[in-house]
């Protein structure tokens, strides 16, 4: 058994669906609507006929009341295909106050990915450094969850953020609309970041981010000089904290007020995590808040 899967937590979860914001395009009958107009049971509206239609689609009460033929047109269901995209750089594999934010990733993604496949449909995982961008296809098929927890189970945190060229190759690479979960401690520039999103929402994507920090890194509470060292490049800076908390703190939040900035402008759910959270209720009101207004 895989530390980061707990069993009791997904069966307490599992009436809870994972339902999209946007239209999917999918390979296999599903639950979620599509751009596309098919042959579901939700009608969606009238056409003229023209030559070529199926003819029985024809409603013939419409004819009746108008002497002339009328196609009805149905919001096709399709299934889901979720690509979740792991940033494995170095520093995410800090820990202070609440447990390494690779683990913490490694949570969310399983779960989600347990879930999603539990309800037909497709989960993959892209997991990105600089020197790294390891991709495992979308599948249905529960065997293949074990491939996706034993390849999140073995990844070992390192090296500079390959986040943004993973996001603008997903972005290129994917042809059919996909929910894309980020996960992430986002140590990358906000405008480019910006980019990425959007080139993402370009695809219409349905996009979600969670933004992982340790609560030490938002509290930046330290009461004698420390060693501060990047855990992606190396470099070290030797600092007296009470000197330079205001700035730190100062620079954080208006990183933080960027970042959320950035993922609204792309229609991107955006939740910042600290380390230390429960996981349960976290997953839970990202669940219900995805829920359609009427199933709340």
């Amino acid at each position: 058994m895989h530390s980061f899967i707990d069993n009791a937590l997904l069966s307490r979860l599992a009436s809870l669906p994972i339902e999209s914001r946007v239209p999917m395009m999918g390979n296999v009958a599903g639950k979620h609507r599509s751009p596309h107009r098919g042959s579901s049971v939700e009608f969606a509206e009238y056409r003229k006929y023209v030559p070529g239609d199926d003819t029985r689609r024809l409603d013939w009460k419409a004819f009746a009341r108008s002497d002339r033929f009328y196609i009805k047109e149905f919001e096709a269901d399709t299934n889901l295909r979720a690509y979740f995209v792991v940033d494995a750089s170095g520093s995410m594999k800090f820990a202070a106050k609440g447990e390494a934010k690779i683990q913490y990733a490694r949570k969310i993604a399983a779960s989600l990915a347990y879930l999603l496949v539990n309800q037909g449909d497709a989960a993959g995982l892209s997991v990105c450094t600089d020197k790294l961008h390891l991709e495992i296809p979308p599948s249905r098929r529960a065997a293949h969850l074990e491939r996706f927890f034993t390849t999140l189970g073995k990844l070992e945190p390192a090296g500079e953020t390959g986040l943004l060229p993973a996001l603008h190759t997903i972005a290129e690479k994917i042809g059919q609309r996909a929910f894309i979960v980020i996960l992430s401690d986002l140590f990358t520039d906000p405008v480019a970041l910006g980019d990425a999103l959007q080139h993402l929402r370009y695809r219409k994507h349905d996009i979600s981010v969670f933004h992982l920090m340790d609560p030490l890194e938002i509290a930046f509470e330290f009461d004698r000089p420390h060693r501060f060292v990047d855990m992606e490049d190396g470099t070290a800076l030797v600092a007296e904290p009470n000197l330079i908390a205001d700035e730190y703190k100062a620079a954080l939040r208006d990183f933080l007020t960027a970042v959320r900035a950035k993922c609204h402008d792309a229609s991107a759910d955006y939740q910042l995590v600290t380390t230390d959270a429960p996981l349960e209720p976290l997953l839970r009101e990202f669940l219900t808040a995805r829920l359609p207004k009427s199933k709340h």
